[in-house]
């Protein structure tokens, strides 16, 4: 049930609840996305950074297409932070049904115009476009953004912006930033602003980056098997709650199941010196991932939507 991230989007949007879009590098995290979601009858979106084509190649999104064929939910191949024209006309011959232009580090103007060269090469395809304005913190693949140097998005830009270039859903830097590292005290969403950005664009659905909860279990974990991960949080569920209420339909999620994968793989590495079988190292990792997106659809409330 391969559909675009707008078929999707604008059914969460309307009806209140968030999508989970989970970034995916290789075959066994692919069957945690998939296999969780059609065990929570959820709808989907597969997320696949550049990192992660240069990292799989063409065989990755053709085991990924042929993986979300076979499922009875919806699901959409989404390319995320597409750094270029260049990079978003790969995915959409790879075919992706949804990708991402993010502009968001040049000006105003040069956003609006590389979007708009995406959306209509998109569009012409059927296939729907997210784009970026503001700057979300941290790191996430070629991604880079100091915190010092990290912007929120303006409601009229967003504005301004969508109506210019004809996007389909926004991503809005509100507070959150990538990576598990989340900042000083608690990591927060301006709700204030989010809701201002949802009464100017009524109706499309809005992103969140930089989503994960960083689950206390999942790092302790991490180190208690020899890894070192200091001072990582993550967004609190409530505020998730919350910020889908006031607009928010996709929600992204990569870090927790990162965190997930790695604290399985050093268990079983630390508790078996004996194992070399890559099925017994990586089988547990690739059910520690599938109860992280069992989790979060049901935070998200799309579990039963498919």
């Amino acid at each position: 049930m391969l559909v675009t991230g707008l078929e999707i989007l604008k059914k969460a949007r309307e009806e209140g609840y968030g999508v989970g879009a989970f970034n995916t590098n290789n075959m066994e995290i692919t069957q945690a996305i998939l296999e969780a979601s059609e065990e929570e009858k959820s709808p989907v979106i597969l997320a696949f950074s550049e990192g992660a084509l240069k990292y799989g190649g063409e065989y990755l999104v053709s085991m990924a297409l042929e993986m979300a064929k076979r499922v009875r939910i919806p699901v959409a191949l989404h390319l995320d932070h597409g750094s270029s024209y260049q990079a978003v006309l790969k995915a959409l011959r790879l075919g992706f049904t949804s990708v991402m232009i993010d502009k968001s580090g040049e000006d105003f103007e040069t956003n609006v115009r590389e979007t708009k060269r995406v959306v209509e090469a998109a569009h012409a395809l059927g296939v729907s476009v997210e784009a970026e304005i503001g700057k979300l913190a941290g790191v996430e693949e070629h991604v880079a953004v100091d915190e010092k140097d990290a912007l929120l998005t303006n409601p009229r830009e967003a504005q301004i912006f969508a109506e210019k270039t004809g996007i389909d859903y926004l991503a809005v830097a509100i507070g959150t930033s990538h990576g598990p590292y989340k900042g000083k005290g608690r990591p927060f969403i301006d709700h204030q602003r989010l809701k201002k950005i949802a009464a100017l664009l009524p109706g499309m659905p809005l992103v969140l980056h930089g989503a994960s909860g960083v689950p206390k279990e999942l790092v302790e974990k991490i180190n208690q098997y020899g890894g070192r991960i200091e001072g990582a949080q993550g967004i609190h569920p409530d505020d998730i709650r919350q910020a889908i209420q006031e607009g928010i339909s996709k929600i992204n999620t990569d870090t927790d199941l990162r965190l997930a994968f790695t604290g399985a793989v050093r268990e079983v590495l630390a508790t078996d010196p004996k194992v070399y079988d890559p099925r017994k190292i990586l089988g547990p990792a690739r059910e520690a991932m599938k109860r992280v997106v069992k989790e979060r659809i049901r935070l998200f409330g799309s579990a039963g939507r498919a």
